[in-house]
């Protein structure tokens, strides 16, 4: 495809030039709405007024004797009448234009609800599944402390009976000594004869 700088320059009438950059519906839809937005404003009402009285006021009084529209203003009821069955179908296709505005949005806006929806409801489920992984952390670590518990339990009971068993080998022991010295008290202590002495007498 060309570039549009290196295309040379093609002449085009200017209805030509109006049809390639707007279609006509868009750009009548658009006159539409401004000429209703404009009918709708406090200066379409003066500008009116104004227009009305100055056309009377010439007629009543006249330009020179001469008067284009003498009472009753026949001519006046007939712009007014056209103007009337012209600015009646343009208000209704600007009503159209802004219904259809007014679809669209809605459609946008009930998508953007059901993203919304969804959104939530995965959002939901995440902190579900995240109460239920907590939760399962928090028996789990419950379930360790009490094990932890039990095994210093178990502990403390095998020391106490470690230290039962040394205090029950020492009072043994102890008592053992006590009754071999009493043994060796007991017994006699033996004659030593003198065998010199006999040699002698």
């Amino acid at each position: 495809m060309a570039n549009p700088i290196d295309a040379p320059l093609t002449r085009r009438r200017w209805w030509q030039k109006f049809k390639a950059n707007h279609s006509f519906s868009e750009s009548f839809g658009k006159f539409s709405e401004n000429f209703a937005k404009f009918m709708g404003t406090p200066r379409f009402l003066l500008y009116m007024t104004a227009f009305v009285v100055i056309w009377i006021a010439i007629n009543l009084i006249g330009i020179y004797g001469y008067r284009f529209d003498e009472y009753p203003f026949i001519l006046l009821n007939l712009m007014f009448s056209t103007q009337a069955s012209y600015a009646a179908p343009l208000i209704l296709l600007a009503q159209n234009r802004q219904d259809d505005r007014d679809r669209v949005t809605a459609e946008q806006d009930r998508q953007r609800a059901e993203r919304n929806l969804a959104d939530t409801e995965y959002l939901t489920r995440e902190i579900a599944s995240l109460r239920l992984a907590m939760r399962d952390v928090a028996t789990r670590d419950f379930v360790r402390s009490e094990l932890r518990d039990m095994l210093d339990d178990l502990i403390e009971e095998i020391r106490a009976e470690n230290q039962n068993s040394d205090a029950e080998q020492l009072s043994a022991a102890a008592e053992d000594s006590s009754s071999t010295g009493a043994d060796d008290l007991s017994e006699p202590a033996p004659v030593v004869t003198d065998h010199t002495a006999r040699k002698g007498d």
